[in-house]
């Protein structure tokens, strides 16, 4: 059995050669380097955490959109696709439901310890975010794929045409490193928007910019007006409990919504009521429509979401708790690198994107995906980009890397007309503009132009600074690349001109069906946006 030691730092300057670069961590990261792998191609995969342990599955539990074949899983799709406010492809549905399914059974092959049912099945639709984490990590060794842990890649390599590779550092050494591969897998997760979210710290946006200075787009990026409710001051965004609960205003008076009922399960009807009550004070909470049995099964089931009350001495079935509603960005909204294939391809030639990384519209539409289906979205969709990058690096694989050149710009080589720039005060500024509640959950051209100009602002100034040095160089591109998905936010938020999905403007409170289209943005220091009118009715039927 390959073990689970910590990998060796590489030397500087060291040049690494792989058919494959799979650039993350978290699960979509593991299975498209096992992907690859199983098809052949010499694989490294480079985390800038350490693989197995980062990212927002692994401190989670999650459930998987798990459909057996069968004649139920037109219906699943079919009832899924309802609910996608009319933006997502029901064969791209079909497809990652089959896929997941699949892998899910290679889990249970491979010896994942799937709790078992009444009847002896094994219960395969839900996944403990550390066990299978670590799991996946043994597996992607076994394979015989070269993991950098604390490695960072900052900037892909190539030219005007494709991608060729990447370059990073090691964050325990400090030394540069180039990898030079046939094929590259952005698996870098969402963008948390420096928000505290539960194993949000890296999720930084990273593959996006990567792939907008490559040349390729995102779509999708106005809806991440997701939030998720946690106790006040805590991390802690695992909305199910709140499915339970009760809310109140600070004197105690039950919240009530519009029509005068009390205000609750605060993940499904609810949640409009208590974001509006946040606005002008707080709420609190409490699980008090959680049966006893109810109360045993979310302790078993959820116990990380029950450490913060414990802490504190609270019992959140009895008691009172205070809460917040965090923002969660494109970790649970939608957006993403835009893909154009059936193989995750990015539309530059040599890179692909996978999970988190890549808009899920496609099974998600205008909505979040929450647990289930961005957990089986990152199962099918790496497994997808593993074996188009691995077939990509055999038919072009070239092994003259003396073309590749540096494709980084913002944080890596600014014009330095001015001086350093304060990247703490940088990382607060581009949150402000985007997490509050009325600025991300409900949104206004007012507001959204007066953010635009402000983060254009802050874009100049980070092209303008002194580029950064040595491992200052991490923080300077997380920065960079955290305000550039603020800014291809807004710009998709200014043009949906309506509200649909996550997508809530307060001047356009309507769903309009002439604007059932997909927003493309692309462009660094100059972001436009297109519509691109999704395939939809006539070409899905019989799907």
């Amino acid at each position: 059995m390959a073990s689970l030691h910590k990998t060796r730092s590489v030397e500087d300057g060291q040049p690494i050669e792989a058919d494959v670069l799979v650039v993350g961590g978290g699960p979509s990261a593991a299975w498209a380097a096992l992907s690859a792998a199983e098809a052949g191609a010499k694989v490294v995969l480079a985390d800038k955490g350490y693989h197995g342990t980062s990212g927002a599955t692994a401190p989670s539990n999650t459930g998987t959109w798990c459909v057996p074949p069968g004649e139920g899983r037109a219906a699943s799709v079919e009832q899924r696709w309802k609910r996608t406010a009319g933006l997502a492809d029901k064969r791209w549905m079909l497809r990652c439901a089959d896929r997941a399914y699949e892998n899910l059974l290679k889990l249970a092959e491979w010896g994942y310890p799937f709790p078992s049912e009444d009847d002896g099945a094994l219960y395969i639709a839900n996944l403990r975010g550390p066990d299978y984490m670590r799991f996946m990590r043994r597996r992607v060794q076994q394979a015989g794929v070269q993991i950098l842990d604390h490695h960072p890649i900052l900037e892909l390599l190539g030219d005007d045409r494709r991608v060729g590779g990447a370059a990073g550092l090691s964050r325990r050494s400090g030394a540069n490193f180039r990898v030079a591969a046939g094929a590259v897998v952005l698996a870098t997760g969402g963008c948390a928007f420096f928000e505290r979210i539960l194993g949000g710290t890296g999720l930084t946006g990273d593959g996006y910019l990567l792939a907008a200075e490559a040349g390729a787009a995102l779509s999708g990026m106005e809806f991440t007006g997701k939030y998720t409710l946690a106790p006040h001051g805590s991390s802690l965004n695992k909305g199910l409990p709140f499915r339970w609960a009760t809310f109140y205003r600070e004197n105690g008076e039950p919240l009530r919504d519009a029509r005068g009922e009390p205000v609750t399960n605060g993940i499904g009807g609810g949640e409009r009521s208590i974001a509006e009550a946040l606005l002008s004070g707080p709420v609190y909470a409490r699980l008090d429509l959680a049966e006893p049995a109810m109360q045993d099964w979310l302790r078993r089931g959820q116990p990380n979401c029950f450490l913060p009350y414990d802490r504190l001495g609270i019992d959140p079935f009895r008691d009172l708790f205070r809460v917040d509603l965090k923002y969660e960005g494109t970790v649970r909204g939608t957006g993403g690198i835009r893909l154009t294939s059936s193989e995750c391809a990015t539309g530059v030639s040599g890179l692909y994107a996978a999970g988190d990384a890549a808009s899920r519209e496609n099974v998600t539409g205008g909505i979040s995906g929450g647990g289930a289906i961005n957990a089986s979205w990152a199962i099918a969709s790496g497994w997808w980009a593993g074996q188009g990058a691995a077939a990509h690096a055999r038919r072009y694989r070239d092994h003259d890397s003396s073309w590749l050149r540096p494709l980084g710009a913002t944080g890596l080589r600014g014009t330095g007309r001015d001086a350093g720039i304060d990247l703490g005060a940088a990382a607060k500024a581009v949150h402000a503009e985007i997490a509050p509640l009325g600025k991300s959950y409900w949104r206004s051209a007012a507001g959204l132009e007066a953010s635009s100009a402000r983060l254009d602002a802050l874009w100049k100034r980070l092209n303008n600074a002194l580029p950064a040095t040595g491992a200052e160089r991490l923080r300077a591109r997380e920065v960079a690349a955290v305000t550039a998905s603020a800014r291809w936010t807004v710009t998709a938020a200014l043009a949906r001109t309506e509200s649909r999905g996550v997508h809530r403007r307060r001047d356009y409170p309507q769903e309009q069906d002439a604007q059932a289209a997909r927003i493309i943005v692309s462009g660094l220091d100059r972001v436009t946006a297109t519509r691109e009118q999704p395939v939809l009715d006539a070409a899905q039927e019989g799907y």
